[in-house]
């Protein structure tokens, strides 16, 4: 990928002799990070090398009467002033300076400090236009020449406000082992930015379940980007999530794939696990019959900061666990527990992020004993 805001942009922090270095100083560092824990080959999978992102955001600049795209400088040096961005997909990409001069020529630009962006991989998209400012009538009608004349969705936000001219979600489709699912990703809500890795990375949990029978747990389950596809290799799959929003975009998800065998439970896991060994009743799980399931398989997809000791151990209960961290720092911390009574059979990187040091990374973990 070239870029002429390498090195001062701060979006991208590894860039010299492009992609390929990138990714080799990537999986060198995590190779010997999990050098205590398994020593076998970790399994790379690769990003598109430019346009990969479809979720972007960037702030926007004030210069006397001109508005521009801007990202926080590598060097903290204030803002760089961005006039491409060749990480977004081709339709965010084609989109930015149009939507600019559509902003300027309609004299929305008072007191908009960003714009954020949301693409499925057909070319749907949200935008978000995010203000110093209340939002009145006058707006609403602009927005919606302005959204007319680009064929795109946009959301006005301001403090405690929210307009919506056209729908504050687009409909992305993944291509999962030759299957086609469909998932609706909500405006400013957690979605997978990168649509080629994520649909490598769910695949990859799809085979570690592979010898994997019965029933399925899933912790953090979000919006159900793991969940549907693994519908269809276990009889029944109990996944928990806190979010009531997440929650209610997994329901329609499931919906929206003709999926059944699914029970969707909004609980934290401490919630969840007091429920299981009957220390509270929760009216959210009184239609489910524990009973009915034969759980010897968990999914973990944790945030940032991992999982706590409480977790780890719970988790250790099953025979198969596959956990996927977007950190792998908690993800070692976490393995210092989980290794005690369970054998990683496999690890992958994922190179979600691509020019950062971020990436994500998969655990097949097997309890010992268990063939």
């Amino acid at each position: 990928m070239t870029c002429k805001h390498f090195g001062k942009c701060g979006a991208c922090r590894v860039y010299e002799d492009g992609y390929e270095a990138q990714l080799e100083q990537k999986v060198g560092l995590n190779k010997e990070r999990f050098l205590p824990y398994f020593q076998a080959e970790i399994e790379v999978f690769t990003s598109p090398t430019q346009n990969y992102r479809a979720r972007s955001e960037f702030k926007i600049w004030h210069v006397e009467d001109d508005i521009h795209y801007a990202m926080n400088h590598s060097e903290h040096k204030g803002v760089v002033l961005i006039e491409e961005c060749p990480q977004v997909n081709i339709y965010i990409n084609a989109l930015m300076p149009k939507l600019l001069e559509e902003i300027t020529n309609h004299e929305l630009g008072f007191k908009l400090f960003g714009a954020d962006f949301l693409s499925s991989s057909e070319g749907e998209i949200v935008v978000s236009l995010l203000y110093h400012r209340q939002l009145d009538q006058e707006w609403q009608e602009k927005a919606s020449l302005i959204a007319k004349e680009l064929g795109i969705n946009i959301i006005g936000r301001a403090r405690k406000q929210k307009l919506v001219v056209g729908q504050d979600y687009i409909t992305e489709s993944l291509n999962l082992k030759g299957d086609m699912y469909k998932f609706h990703y909500i405006e400013n809500s957690f979605t997978q930015p990168n649509p080629r890795v994520n649909e490598k990375m769910i695949s990859w949990a799809m085979d570690a379940f592979s010898d994997a029978k019965g029933d399925l747990l899933e912790l953090y389950c979000g919006a159900g980007n793991f969940t549907i596809p693994f519908a269809k290799k276990f009889d029944k799959v109990l996944a928990t999530e806190i979010s009531k929003s997440s929650i209610n975009a997994a329901k329609a998800n499931m919906a929206l794939n003709n999926v059944e065998n699914i029970e969707f439970i909004r609980m934290g896991v401490e919630e969840f696990v007091d429920a299981l060994n009957g220390v509270r009743e929760f009216n959210r799980m009184k239609h489910v019959t524990m009973q009915d399931y034969k759980i010897n398989s968990i999914f973990v997809d944790p945030p940032r900061s991992g999982m706590d000791q409480f977790t780890c151990r719970f988790s250790a209960q099953y025979d198969n666990i596959v956990y996927i961290s977007c950190n792998p720092e908690t993800l070692v911390r976490d393995l210092e527990l989980l290794t005690q009574t369970h054998e990683i059979k496999s690890m992958a990187l994922f190179d979600q992020f691509p020019y950062t040091h971020h990436a994500e990374m998969g655990v097949k973990l097997v309890k010992r004993g268990v063939k």
